[in-house]
């Protein structure tokens, strides 16, 4: 019957003691008894004591440590170089405490992969289908022009318009894709400027003017600045996060509303920047999922809208490779407001 590794542990270590003993009691006898006299017994006992803890702490150790690494060979995503013999110890607690931090630490990971397959695997849906959306309707207008509409000059370049704007989309869906895989690899490089804040502003609304007297939307500060106030940022990659946020204000906004933007001091460094509008507002339930890429509130209307479904995606990406923040304050029925902070100019 083959012994528990503890019992031999045990045998050899007592075995090992009780030899120990032996040479030491013959060694006082033979050789101190005659020098030490009455003293012989209690220097006897006090080396055995010395050479025994350090026996006992080399044995346990090595027994240890050679279970360990066992367990180490054992399990395959535990890599026995990372055992070392000094670390191994007679405490078992702190030993079970240090197996229950890295076994901790693992779970940990294998969940991050796992959500990260899991994103991976939507990611790679929500793509084929924001794709594939814009190229049926693309091929589909131009089968039906090959196939004799194309002799009708109306219906042609109604049908041409009308793929022309599918290709965009595709355009600006690949465009924004882009732009997300560089921001994550970190190979976009900012090009940190200082700007005034308030000039670029106006150059957004400006460009959104027309947008947003189609849907009688009126875009306006939320009051009159005296003075610049001028940021250091990259204006390029701050004028992207500004046009998504006002078109999404524009997108979701009533009719006969107003988006207001504001810049006011968030600390001794910092101004935040608020874009707030009085549209319909999001329910709780959407709060915490808004900047993932591809989520939409309503995806039919959504659709309807136009665009990509990347937009706030990208404002996050942005302001997080400027190290800032995005926050989002809505009220359901009431309108939404989005803010971010950005460095003061010294």
């Amino acid at each position: 019957m083959k012994f528990k590794k503890t019992y031999s542990y045990a045998f050899w270590s007592a075995f090992y003691l009780t030899l120990l003993f032996v040479i030491i009691a013959a060694i006082s006898y033979f050789y101190v008894h005659d020098v030490l006299g009455n003293y012989t017994i209690l220097v006897a006992i006090f080396s055995f004591f010395i050479i025994s803890f350090f026996f006992i702490q080399y044995r346990a150790e090595h027994f240890i440590y050679r279970r360990l690494k066992k367990i180490y060979n054992d399990v395959s995503i535990l890599d026995a170089k990372n055992l070392k013999k000094d670390s191994t110890i007679t405490d078992i607690e702190n030993i079970s405490k240090s197996m229950e931090e890295f076994v901790e630490g693992k779970r940990l990971e294998i969940k991050s992969l796992t959500e990260r397959d899991s994103f991976r695997r939507d990611f790679l849906g929500n793509v084929a289908h924001e794709l594939k959306t814009p190229l049926f309707t693309v091929q589909g207008y131009i089968l039906t022009l090959m196939e004799g509409a194309i002799n009708d000059k109306q219906i042609r370049m109604k049908y041409l318009d009308r793929a022309n704007k599918g290709v965009e989309r595709l355009v600006a869906v690949i465009k924004d894709l882009d732009m997300i895989a560089k921001l994550e690899t970190e190979s976009l490089k900012l090009n940190v400027e200082v700007f005034n804040i308030l000039e670029l502003i106006q150059n957004v609304f400006d460009l959104f003017e027309m947008r947003a007297k189609k849907r009688n939307i009126t875009l306006q500060f939320d009051r009159i600045y005296e003075f610049p106030m001028f940021v250091k940022a990259d204006i390029e990659k701050i004028e992207q996060v500004l046009i998504n946020l006002v078109v999404n204000s524009i997108k979701y906004g009533k009719p006969n509303g107003t988006t207001v933007v504001g810049v006011e001091a968030y600390n001794d460094h910092k101004f935040i920047v608020k874009v707030i509008d009085n549209g319909e507002g999001i329910q709780k339930q959407h709060l915490s999922r808004l900047f993932e890429r591809f989520y939409r509130v309503d995806q039919s209307r959504s659709r309807e809208q136009g665009g990509s479904g990347l937009g706030l995606s990208i404002v996050k990406h942005i302001l997080e490779a400027h190290n800032e923040n995005i926050l989002l304050k809505s009220t359901y029925g009431e309108g939404s407001e989005f803010s971010f902070t950005i460095e003061k100019a010294k």
